[in-house]
């Protein structure tokens, strides 16, 4: 096998062409990724004039190749989530830590666990990507933690067969503030026919976007649930955050008492949008549903929601990190 080259580089893309499937790599360099959402590191990458002169493209099994002569750093942690409930802002505080790569919802990762790849193939393609992200790219990285995107819930055991041993949790929140949320501005997955089939779909005709909301946000909550119970995930409900993270979900991420300190320095900026001071609106959001969204979601989402936190109330996580 010839050798290869790939540092600094990072999948981008992977897409199938008459079924066969090809990688976009793209210049990162010693550059961290500390955006939001890895789709906002790759478009600042993009900018820059060697991206734009230079692409690389190659078959997909240069993912496997590369994680063969350069093994990056496995999993650590991650993060799955019924959406716009504080996902983001656990990811933003790991992203401040030196010792962290956090990867925000790659829609490279996405493309492969709703692929109609060959099991064996898919899962040795899902590794290789992960091996990429997992560079050491500055020579100081530890940990790798992957947040996904919500609707990948119904992906999630084929990721746990390739990650058994690493531990993940499951963000939710008040389902009426989620659901005011994407009322005022629908996430893909909240929108008819632009995901595609999934587990949020349960087939049935719908009268209205608030009604096509509450009840994926149900099915959601619901797979989240069953997830946690069935693989050991750690339920964590918005209301719990930031506190949690110095408290029972710094032993998970394994911070210790300096980085407890530092990952709350992340707090007081919006985690989406880190020009703005994070203000809390969960108030605002429940006096703004309609009475038609909040019987709603009582009927599609409350019994999936008292389950979790159910779960929540019956799990805890170790506070005491290992030493530094």
């Amino acid at each position: 096998m010839a050798r290869l080259n790939y540092d600094g580089w990072l999948p981008i893309r992977v897409w199938s062409v008459a079924g066969l499937w090809q990688v976009d790599w793209c210049w990162f360099g010693d550059t961290p990724l500390h955006q939001p959402f890895f789709r906002d590191a790759v478009e600042e990458a993009l900018r820059l004039p060697f991206n734009q002169a230079f692409r690389r493209l190659t078959p997909l099994s240069t993912l496997t190749e590369w994680q063969v002569q350069s093994p990056g750093l496995i999993p650590s942690a991650f993060i799955l989530h019924a959406s716009r409930c504080g996902s983001t802002l656990i990811s933003q505080m790991l992203a401040r830590l030196e010792d962290h790569i956090v990867v925000s919802e790659p829609p490279a990762l996405d493309a492969l666990l709703r692929s109609d790849l060959p099991a064996a193939e898919r899962q040795a393609a899902i590794a290789g990507l992960l091996s990429a992200y997992g560079q050491r790219r500055r020579g100081v990285e530890q940990r790798l933690v992957i947040k996904l995107d919500a609707w990948n819930i119904g992906e999630w055991p084929l990721l746990r067969e390739c990650f058994p041993d690493t531990p993940w949790l499951f963000v939710y929140r008040d389902p009426l503030e989620i659901a005011v949320s994407h009322v005022r501005r629908p996430g893909m997955h909240m929108v008819p026919g632009m995901l595609g089939d999934c587990v949020l779909e349960d087939g049935l005709p719908f009268a209205g976007s608030e009604d096509f909301i509450a009840r994926r946000l149900g099915r959601l909550l619901e797979a989240g649930c069953i997830h946690c119970r069935e693989g050991g995930g750690l339920a964590v409900n918005y209301s719990e955050l930031p506190g949690a993270m110095t408290g029972r979900l710094a032993g998970l991420f394994r911070l210790n008492v300096e980085q407890r300190q530092q990952v709350l320095a992340a707090t007081a900026q919006h985690a989406k949008q880190p020009s703005q001071r994070f203000v809390a609106d969960g108030e605002d959001k429940r006096r703004e549903a309609s009475p038609q969204l909040q019987a709603r979601v009582r009927s599609c989402a409350a019994a999936p929601y008292a389950a979790l936190e159910r779960w929540r109330a019956l799990k805890t996580c170790p506070t005491d990190p290992p030493s530094p």
